[in-house]
């Protein structure tokens, strides 16, 4: 039995049917009940034994760590969190947990959480597995790492869910030499912020990852204010390392997603892509499985580089049957050159923050030519926000309406250097804020039939699946539509709601839902 298990909420323990972008619905608010939110958008990862078959990517690689410093295979487990009466024994010493949203406190989980006035699922299912008795009965070191360990860095609530440490940054080094400690009975530090891991001590993963993730890169080097500072250290994989790892996945019947924070930066020297080595990397990708996606790219690498996506196209065949089209998260984040100079400069570059909002427009009709589709994020309430700033992304994204894609709205969450300023909630919402999210909302509404019909065959998606998801969208744009209304008109749907209870449609969207199952 093992001495470490690695597990992770419900929401990572997915591979989101076959659909990574899926995924966004992990930060949605508990609308729906959640049998049928599992079965739509995060169906449990299969599993052997008590053990997944695809691993959280994070996972996979302090897995691969551990087993490096000594432990053996059968030291360690990754296991979905209703599967650890399976494997956690009197033996297990470490319960090691990946997290991305522990608190609902992310960008996406505070925006609909706070639209809503209800938790999000993250929040819900983290609570579910930090809860579990076998962690008391078997008296574990709970360990908590990831994406959104930032959240749980205070004594108070570590103590109240019964953390040991929490890892915050890379965990390659740092993380393993907590779990010896932890292992060996020593004391733990509540937080630690993990070292930078030099490339050459990243290790290769051993097993296959959710949707075949591979990171190609680690860090960013933009700059951007409102990120952690760790994404400042850039460094790419040689490609053969990366093809290592693809061919892990593959070989377990998946196919391949690169991962960095923009992949067509991968091997760049600066910031205008080095096409050779963005197609080298497609062109090998390729000769082992037709089945590859990017996670993140950038506009400014786009429109720096038009022929780059014009040839991942021609490689991919995007608008084929096969390849409907390539998707990839982006963010636009504002039309306000003001706060692109402020906040995120480096986003721009190779151009300038004054060629901001003509650089994304360029983008878009470079993405759109050659079948590129991307959800795209737009942050409101960055620090000193005016209704001018406003204005100008919603002229942007007026500008950007004929362009197939999905924009998320954002609110803005204090993380980076700019964690002394406060979130950004509704109530501290100026009028435009209200008519920006309304066009957000038009925009994706406007597109996601289109995307969804021409997509989810695509990944495999059997058909009561797709008529469940379709249903869904149906049924919260028929229920968005009067509040749309509302917020055209610059004015908090919510309170007007709440002062006019004759209205013709509810709020609590998880009444109507039910309502709308019934017979």
């Amino acid at each position: 039995m093992p001495k470490i298990v690695m597990t992770a909420d419900m929401t990572l323990m997915s591979e989101y049917n076959k659909h990574v972008f899926l995924g966004f619905a992990a930060c949605a608010p508990k609308v729906i009940p959640t049998w049928l939110y599992r079965k739509i958008f995060c169906p449990p990862v299969e599993e052997e034994n008590g053990h997944v078959k695809y691993g959280h990517c994070g996972q996979r690689k302090i897995e691969a760590a551990l087993i490096n410093n000594g432990y053996s295979e059968s030291d360690v487990a990754v296991v979905r969190p209703d599967k650890l009466e399976d494997v956690v024994s009197d033996e297990t010493k470490v319960l090691c947990i990946t997290t991305h949203d522990p608190l609902g406190l992310g960008p996406a989980s505070t925006t609909f959480s706070n639209l809503v006035g209800r938790e999000s699922y993250t929040s819900y299912y983290f609570r579910k597995l930090i809860n579990n008795r076998l962690i008391r009965k078997y008296n574990l070191k709970v360990i908590v790492g990831g994406s959104g360990a930032w959240q749980l860095t205070d004594v108070r609530i570590m103590g109240k869910l019964g953390i040991d440490c929490v890892v915050v940054g890379e965990g390659e080094i740092t993380a393993v030499d907590v779990i010896s400690k932890a292992i060996n009975g020593e004391n733990l530090p509540l937080f630690v912020q993990g070292e930078v891991v030099p490339l050459e001590h990243i290790p290769l993963i051993r097993n296959p990852t959710l949707n075949g993730i591979i990171e190609i890169c680690r860090g960013c080097g933009r700059g951007c204010r409102f990120c952690n500072p760790t994404m400042l250290n850039f460094r790419c994989q040689p490609i053969e390392y990366i093809m290592k790892e693809a061919l892990v996945n593959v070989e377990a019947g998946r196919g391949i997603l690169f991962h960095a924070e923009d992949v067509l930066r991968y091997k760049a020297d600066k910031f205008v892509p080095n096409e050779k080595a963005v197609l080298k990397l497609f062109e090998e990708g390729k000769k082992l499985t037709d089945s590859i996606g990017i996670s993140h790219f950038a506009h400014a690498s786009v429109a720096a580089k038009p022929s780059l996506v014009e040839n991942i196209s021609e490689i991919m065949q995007a608008g084929s049957k096969k390849c409907p089209f390539i998707s990839g998260q982006v963010g636009i984040e504002t039309g306000s050159p003001r706060l692109v100079e402020k906040y995120m400069k480096g986003k721009a570059k190779p151009f300038k923050p004054q060629e901001w909002p003509e650089m994304i427009i360029q983008s878009h009709k470079i993405l759109h030519d050659n079948h590129w589709v991307p959800p795209e994020t737009i942050i409101f309430g960055l620090p000193g926000e005016t209704s001018e700033d406003i204005k100008q992304t919603m002229d942007l994204i007026d500008d950007l309406k004929e362009y197939k894609s999905l924009i998320v709205p954002l609110f803005f969450v204090p993380i980076g250097n700019l964690k002394e300023n406060g979130f950004f909630t509704i109530k501290n919402a100026l009028p435009e804020h209200w008519q920006l999210l309304s066009m957000c909302f038009k925009h994706d509404f406007k597109w996601i039939y289109s995307i969804a019909e021409e997509n989810l065959p695509s990944v495999g998606m059997n058909s009561l699946k797709i008529w469940g998801i379709r249903k869904v969208i149906r049924y919260m744009h028929k229920r968005m539509m009067p509040f749309m209304e509302i917020m055209d008109g610059g004015k908090n749907p919510i309170e007007e709601y709440a002062h006019n209870k004759t209205s013709r449609f509810s709020f609590n969207l998880f009444h109507d839902y039910q309502a709308g199952l019934s017979p």
